[in-house]
């Protein structure tokens, strides 16, 4: 009997789980949220992941429920789980990625390394933590923020006063969550898969490179990356992925300060941006990963498949009718080069597809996946 997997999403990382499953002999089945998205592929129905019946109902067909996002509320999870859904990751790991207040505590609960944070419900109580840290501090919506969103630097309290006032008229309240800026070196992440069985596996840990809070590139492995800093690195990753449950991929993104510290960012429960580069240049890639580990089958080898790869992410991207001109100039320049698009129609800084390029060297493999990535910008 074929095995059925439902994604809730039907974002890029949807689309990206298709040719794995048809690998595996799985059936996909996507709850898209609306018609023409990137998974239109496996877009079997279309309807509000907010609604617990839509959902329900299209997890009526289907062996195990996984996700392209991290939003779906808790109380339509919740209501997945009462019906008998084998739901992966569950709403127990999902709350800490929902939630980036719920995430710290829990995280200091297990003793792993964070910046200094505080919830504050005031600009009385943010600007305390400034004084006391510098006058300079990261504030962020405890939910929804990514890719930069619902993220600040603030110098003074008064900066995130609307975001207070939006507080104070939303009925479930809340606070903000404030956090030392922390002074890093650069910026890592430590991907990990772990089945309901337990069997984890853990992929090395990458060096990924932010512009304007939006993930550019990732250096797989992280380069000068110590046997120490790697071990450490895959430890808190397993740790997190044990102490929250999680079920599927995790990505835990990674401050490397000054002082040669790791300092846990944030987290994903899903194929990650800084995972892209496993299609082309590790053994078993995230999104197969993810479906294993979602089907609790045995996980795959998570060992590079060459000394170094490098992803160039395509932020905007060219208008659609000269794609495949676009597509023809790279791989005659590049044959080496492995360009993945999301069927996404191109905007100022949308991420809309990524180069993958992998090789002995490099300098050499960095310079042609951004060269080859550069063809697709206008």
């Amino acid at each position: 009997m074929t095995l059925r997997v439902g994604v809730v999403g039907g974002g890029q990382l949807a689309r990206m789980m298709i040719a794995p499953a048809v690998e595996l002999g799985v059936e996909l089945r996507v709850l898209a949220e609306a018609e023409g998205m990137s998974a239109a592929l496996a877009a079997t129905a279309v309807g509000d992941y907010r609604d617990a019946a839509t959902v329900l109902a299209f997890a009526r067909d289907v062996d195990v429920l996984t996700f392209d996002h991290e939003h779906v509320p808790q109380e339509v999870l919740r209501e997945l789980v009462d019906a008998g859904v084998a739901v992966h990751p569950g709403p127990d790991a999902l709350r800490f990625a929902q939630d980036k207040l719920v995430m710290r505590r829990r995280l200091a609960e297990l003793g792993m390394p964070q910046p200094d944070w505080a919830a504050v419900s005031g600009v009385d109580e943010l600007q305390a933590f400034l004084d006391a840290h510098g006058g300079r501090a990261v504030v962020k919506t405890p939910r929804g923020g990514y890719d930069g969103k619902g993220v600040r630097v603030v110098s003074s309290a008064v900066e995130a006063e609307d975001w207070f006032a939006a507080l104070a008229e939303d009925a479930r309240g809340g606070e903000l969550l404030v956090e030392e800026l922390v002074d890093f070196s650069r910026e890592l992440a430590q991907q990990v898969a772990r089945r309901p069985s337990g069997e984890i596996a853990v992929y090395p840990v990458v060096e990924t490179v932010q512009r304007d809070g939006v993930c550019a590139e990732v250096l797989a492995p992280a380069p000068h990356a110590a046997a120490r800093l790697s071990e450490v690195a895959a430890g808190i990753g397993t740790a997190i992925a044990e102490g929250l449950g999680v079920t599927g991929m995790l990505a835990v993104e990674l401050f490397e300060t000054t002082d040669e510290r790791l300092l846990v960012n944030e987290l994903a429960m899903r194929p990650h941006n800084s995972g892209h580069w496993t299609q082309d240049g590790a053994v078993t890639s995230q999104f197969e990963q993810h479906l294993r580990a979602a089907l609790d089958l045995p996980l795959g080898d998570t060992a590079p498949s060459a000394p170094w790869a490098v992803m160039v992410n395509i932020l905007g991207g060219p208008a659609e009718d000269s794609l495949t001109q676009r597509f023809a100039a790279a791989m005659a320049d590049y044959p080496g080069a492995k360009v993945h698009t999301y069927g996404k129609a191109p905007r100022p800084g949308r991420k809309v597809g990524h180069v993958n390029v992998v090789g002995d060297d490099l300098d050499d493999v960095a310079y042609r996946a951004r060269a080859a990535a550069s063809l697709f910008l206008d």
